[in-house]
């Protein structure tokens, strides 16, 4: 099986497969064992070596969990994330050894902050005894490989992130809406880039699935569209293996073309800040 093509991860001297294996779907859901198997044992199949997750996702860390001990001969081959929401160093930390029990692992490729909103969280996370001492001291350690941040709220939260903290990575959203609207396709992806920083495409779908405005915008042009946006990885959370199969067809055929993107781009215009609610819009 031809693996979906390879990027690098920011500056980190790391490659990662083109498309992921986003945390939602199946991977959210508490009790589904053999289905979340089922889907990353898929992923591996078809070449998929970027898994996320995090300690907010339902069963998703355990799923990962009992995978890598049965099989620890295929965690060498991946790249894998997770995320905690703690905002305080201490408690940070008590996250991080949870998550290494729980997907029975030594090491986390990427640590990430996870879902960072607002000016009073970045002053929380920096400040004294905040998160980001964790995260940079997991990483001195070795116990975590790079460190990350994501958000999908403010574009301007997410740039002061990426211009002032140490991180390796962002994950922020990556769709034709965001396009349309503006801030993380502009100001975040341009810090990005700056910083030597990978980006990590999140929402590629939407919130989970875009109601499209046309019945011809497929899930794999969106993830098509991702990849023509600089992205290191295009990560999309899947509940069986064909919607694995299908993320990992997107990945082969690569970049849309630039008239395409920009077609996408005016076709979901008019619809741009409805669909974009996981911005928080009022």
């Amino acid at each position: 099986m031809e693996a979906p093509g390879r990027r690098r991860f920011g500056k980190t001297g790391r490659e990662v497969t083109a498309v992921g294996l986003g945390g939602e779907g199946v991977l959210r859901t508490y009790g589904r064992h053999a289905e979340a198997k089922a889907v990353i044992m898929e992923a591996l199949d078809q070449g998929i070596a970027y898994f996320d997750s995090a300690k907010a996702y339902a069963g998703s860390e355990g799923y990962y969990g009992e995978v890598w001990r049965n099989r620890p001969d295929l965690r060498a081959s991946v790249f894998q994330a997770s995320k905690s929401a703690r905002r305080a160093n201490a408690d940070a930390e008590m996250d991080l050894q949870e998550t290494l029990q729980r997907m029975g692992v030594e090491t986390l490729d990427l640590w990430q902050i996870h879902d960072v909103r607002s000016f009073p969280d970045i002053r929380e996370i920096e400040g004294p005894s905040g998160a980001l001492e964790a995260f940079v001291e997991a990483r001195e350690s070795g116990v975590v490989r790079h460190i990350g941040v994501t958000g999908h709220h403010d574009p301007d939260v997410l740039a002061h992130a990426v211009e002032n903290w140490p991180v390796d990575a962002v994950m922020m959203p990556v769709n034709p809406v965001e396009e349309a609207i503006g801030g993380f396709l502009d100001r975040v992806l341009t810090a990005a880039r700056e910083q030597g920083v990978a980006v990590i495409g999140m929402k590629v779908l939407g919130g989970s699935n875009y109601l499209v405005p046309d019945a011809g915008v497929t899930p794999e042009v969106l993830v098509r569209y991702a990849l023509a946006r600089e992205v290191s990885v295009a990560i999309v959370g899947c509940s069986t293996p064909a919607e694995v199969r299908a993320l990992a067809a997107a990945g082969r055929s690569g970049p849309l073309p630039d008239d395409e993107a920009a077609a996408l781009v005016e076709a979901f215009r008019p619809h741009a800040r409805e669909l974009a609610y996981y911005r928080g819009f009022r």
